[in-house]
């Protein structure tokens, strides 16, 4: 008898709570019901910010509801990417994945092509995933270490060459950062993007080539490619035979590592930044994205809003140090 009397009861709960769904959606906004998301990727498809972005956009895509489309807008070192994203609407709809290059190192080395302040232009949302770099060299070339590759740098100064995907990347700071402390002259040899240069150097084409770890480990293992040495502190998994520069004899501390992150164009509303930021957290501590980044040797990243931005300020700060010390300029 009382379960027949609780039917309408029941019921009538069941339809005041379909009632208020509509309204509960209202009072969220819209976002991001109205369209699809897209994230730029400032470089060429193939390259490891490029992957990365791909591994979290389908998933991120899944879980706000709506697709997340990537659109590679590559040139002028990631500046026209991040520009675009800077310029658009501040409605959550475009998003940049940014590299370190683009974001803390660009307006440094190029005000002319970073015409926009990366620290004022745009809002951090989070950070993607961080990852040391990987110097390899042809598979012809005469030197299984570093310390052969210095000796031969030192016997013949200007004879050899190192690839990155750009003047003022993290890379090329990298590099350089090294050739000072290790007392060598190589050309710096930079290309449009990350893709081609492995193929450079596999063909012989290009001595050497300082590579994020994402780009470089498949190739290493695959006895492609020969690493010299890690920029990172600690020894990769993926590779726990090649030393770290920090090992090194006169190279004590070396430790620098390529990140990405997901920023927004700056006044994009602070929920939705929150709102991305949470999800994309939960993306990256998913097993399937970790895996695949920890297979690359890259880390997954995990960190609020602010916490991202005050990293991004540090990071400027110490590659400002490094871009003057260096002079590097394009």
């Amino acid at each position: 008898m009382n379960h027949a009397m609780n039917n309408p009861r029941r019921l009538l709960l069941a339809a005041t709570l379909c009632s208020m769904l509509p309204m509960a959606a209202l009072a969220q906004g819209a976002w991001p019901t109205a369209k699809p998301i897209t994230l730029i990727v400032p470089y060429t498809a193939g390259g490891s910010v490029d992957v990365n972005a791909r591994l979290v956009a389908t998933r991120l895509g899944e879980r706000l509801k709506q697709s997340v489309v990537i659109e590679n807008v590559s040139g002028a070192g990631g500046a026209i990417g991040v520009a675009k994203a800077v310029n658009a609407a501040p409605d959550g709809y475009t998003l940049v994945a940014g590299p370190d290059s683009a974001i803390a190192i660009g307006k440094l080395v190029n005000p002319s092509a970073f015409r926009f302040d990366p620290l004022k232009d745009l809002a951090p949302v989070g950070l993607l995933n961080t990852a040391p770099m990987v110097l390899v060299a042809r598979p012809g070339l005469e030197a299984q270490t570093f310390s052969d590759f210095v000796k031969l740098a030192k016997a013949k100064p200007g004879k050899y060459n190192y690839a990155t995907s750009g003047v003022g990347t993290v890379l090329q700071l990298a590099m350089e950062l090294l050739k000072e402390r290790s007392g060598i002259f190589v050309t710096h040899v930079p290309y449009r993007g990350g893709a081609q240069i492995a193929t450079d150097v596999i063909g012989d084409q290009v001595d050497l080539a300082m590579l994020v770890s994402t780009s470089a480990i498949p190739h290493v293992n695959g006895k492609r490619l020969k690493a010299l040495g890690i920029t990172g502190s600690k020894r990769l998994a993926a590779l726990p035979n090649v030393p770290t520069f920090d090992e090194m004899p006169g190279l004590k501390g070396f430790d620098m590592v390529s990140w990405t992150g997901i920023f927004a164009p700056a006044k994009t509303p602070p929920a939705v930044v929150a709102q991305i930021n949470r999800e994309l957290n939960a993306v990256l501590q998913e097993e399937g994205v970790r895996s695949k980044l920890l297979e690359q040797g890259a880390l997954p990243g995990n960190s609020t809003a602010e916490s991202f931005g005050k990293f991004v300020q540090a990071e400027y700060a110490r590659n400002q140090k490094i871009v003057q010390t260096a002079n590097i300029k394009e």
